[in-house]
């Protein structure tokens, strides 16, 4: 039986998703992107990844955010986009702003973690096969290396924008002071900081706090927030405590230690908030991120077409009268 073959809603640009400026660049990026890192590996059933991604373009999604690591196993994401490369998405290729990103381990011995030129540089071209484009969009330093110099690093990304496999680069989890020298760095050798990845949610506002936002602001550098709703947290199946079936009691990401009698009774004051606003937790801890000042996206995973669809009604939400 042949596969159907897919051609996307015409009207995918007309179906709510909004657009933001990212920094002072000329890139647009949808409110709410598509994360990679779980639901998308060769675990996963690559036919739910298909249509949940079909989903998403449909829907005005743009943005396929990857990693040379997620999986699992390492590097199957990216082999899984270049699948539905080959069979769904070479004709919009240029509708489409692909990401990835090096900096944690990839493969053994000293070469295949980290930030070194001889890392970003081969991880790259992985990625590029893996993922069947001769490009990305946007390639990303994953993590600050605080050993490996700085300058090394950063030249890595000047130069892999040089030669043509990547139009912007970003950095993610970066302290604000090397976050400082790679702004002036990069915009000194005319491949300016694109955007910065942090993790931003209703719990977690380390960002906001350590002033990365703030500079990113000040800087037009993009802001776009991963883990927004804390792996689950922020979400209803906490609220009554830790069900069976659940990531904290398979000790997956969350441990049990986690939730707390005081973070508990704080997600059940959210979901009060969430309910006088007429929405799911869920959905109220992403709009909150949108609605914070200098964020351009935010990160959803998802594991069905169901829960991106109630993810995507963040775009449209109202703002917040006050504090949360």
């Amino acid at each position: 039986m042949m596969k159907e073959l897919y051609s996307a809603d015409k009207n995918r640009y007309e179906n709510g998703m909004e657009y933001v400026r990212c920094g002072r660049s000329g890139v647009l990026l949808p409110k709410v992107s598509l994360g990679f890192w779980h639901n998308f590996g060769s675990v996963d059933p690559y036919e739910r990844s298909r249509e949940i991604t079909h989903y998403a373009f449909d829907h005005g999604i743009t943005h396929f955010d990857l990693a040379n690591n997620y999986g699992p196993v390492y590097g199957s994401a990216e082999e899984t986009l270049g699948r539905l490369m080959d069979e769904d998405f070479r004709p919009y290729r240029d509708e489409l702003f692909i990401s990835s990103k090096a900096g944690y381990d990839m493969w053994p011995g000293p070469y295949g973690d980290w930030g070194s030129r001889k890392y970003l540089m081969a991880s790259l071209d992985q990625s590029l096969k893996r993922m069947r484009i001769d490009y990305v969009d946007l390639f990303y330093s994953h993590r600050y290396d605080p050993v490996t110099p700085l300058e090394e690093t950063l030249q890595a990304l000047v130069d892999i924008v040089k030669a043509g496999k990547a139009l912007y680069v970003g950095i993610s989890r970066w302290p604000l002071e090397a976050t400082r020298f790679a702004a002036k760095y990069l915009r000194e050798r005319d491949v300016p900081l694109l955007i910065y990845q942090g993790k931003l949610n209703l719990i977690d506002r380390e960002p906001q706090e350590e002033g990365i936002l703030d500079f990113c602001a000040e800087e037009g550098i993009g802001f776009i927030s991963f883990s927004p709703l804390a792996q689950g947290l922020l979400t209803d199946r906490y609220l009554n405590g830790i069900p069976k079936d659940s990531r904290m009691a398979k000790g997956k990401f969350l441990k049990e230690s986690m939730l707390t009698p005081e973070l508990l009774q704080r997600l059940q004051q959210y979901n009060k908030v969430a309910e006088e606003r007429g929405e799911t937790l869920a959905g109220m801890a992403l709009a909150w991120i949108l609605h914070q000042k200098g964020v351009t996206s935010v990160l959803v995973g998802a594991s069905s077409t169901a829960q991106l669809e109630k993810n995507l009604k963040c775009v449209s939400a109202a703002p917040f009268d006050g504090e949360l």
